[in-house]
């Protein structure tokens, strides 16, 4: 089920309390995410793979007076032990999360599926899905220990129907919305974990410049206007919602048109 949510205006302390981890919080969504739950309470937990914009977040957070924490942390490079001190780490320092977003990803190459680079495509699926399934998998006792934990999983259009070109990019972000349903109902009536996506919709990020490169970014909206769906299935004005997909924006902006791909000869 898909729904567009207004722009809801929560309570400056909708969020006080609620610690919350939040992976590709060194930039773009994720970044903008992170100083908007800081600023509505939250205590929380950045996750990215570069030190550097992690502490210029952080700095960010706290200088408003925000509260959080930052683990460096490479979805594409991680191994079993990592994820086991990253949960170590949370349950000595925090004993539950209160709420897990994922908005760190990887668009590798846009080609079609007959010349798509194989350890490409396998590079993709492993930071956008593999990884983000299992933290959420090592992550799930913390938030099973929360009284009112939400798990928000970052989607897009090309996720809800196909478009030529985009590859493992596309199709990872399918699965996504496949495993939130998956864990959704798993989790339903055991537990108060309720799961969600969210498509933002076309922003002003990376990801976007590199697959339009281009493109006239000034036609694209902010990171930071797109954070109202995620507050709120964040904060206790959306429990016992889950199972369900979101759009940030009424109308998602569509893609450019792709130049067309040379064919081989």
């Amino acid at each position: 089920m898909t729904d567009s949510l207004p722009d809801y205006r929560l309570a400056p302390n909708a969020l006080q309390g609620r610690v919350i981890a939040i992976s590709g919080a060194g930039d773009g969504l994720g970044r903008a995410l992170s100083a908007a739950a800081a600023a509505h309470g939250a205590e929380i937990v950045l996750l990215g793979r570069s030190g550097a914009k992690l502490e210029a977040v952080h700095a960010e957070i706290t200088a408003a007076g925000g509260v959080a924490s930052a683990a460096v942390f490479d979805l594409e490079k991680a191994l079993a032990n990592d994820y086991d001190a990253l949960t170590d780490a949370l349950q000595r320092r925090y004993g539950r999360l209160d709420g897990l977003v994922h908005t760190a990803t990887l668009l590798g190459t846009l080609a079609p599926i007959e010349q798509y680079d194989v350890p490409t495509w396998c590079r993709v699926l492993h930071v956008n899905l593999t990884a983000a399934f299992a933290l959420t998998q090592v992550l799930l006792p913390l938030l099973r220990a929360a009284a009112d934990a939400s798990l928000v999983y970052s989607t897009c259009q090309i996720g809800r129907r196909g478009e030529a070109y985009w590859g493992a990019y596309g199709v990872s972000k399918f699965a996504l919305e496949g495993l939130s349903q998956t864990l959704a109902a798993e989790l339903a009536n055991v537990s108060t974990v309720r799961v969600n996506t969210v498509n933002p919709g076309a922003m002003r990020t990376a990801v976007r410049r590199h697959a339009f490169p281009y493109e006239d970014a000034s036609r694209l909206a902010a990171p930071t206007a797109r954070v109202a769906p995620y507050l709120w299935l964040l904060s206790a004005a959306s429990r016992g919602i889950t199972g369900q997909t979101f759009d940030a924006e009424p109308a998602p902006l569509p893609p450019p048109a792709l130049p067309p791909t040379p064919t081989p000869g």
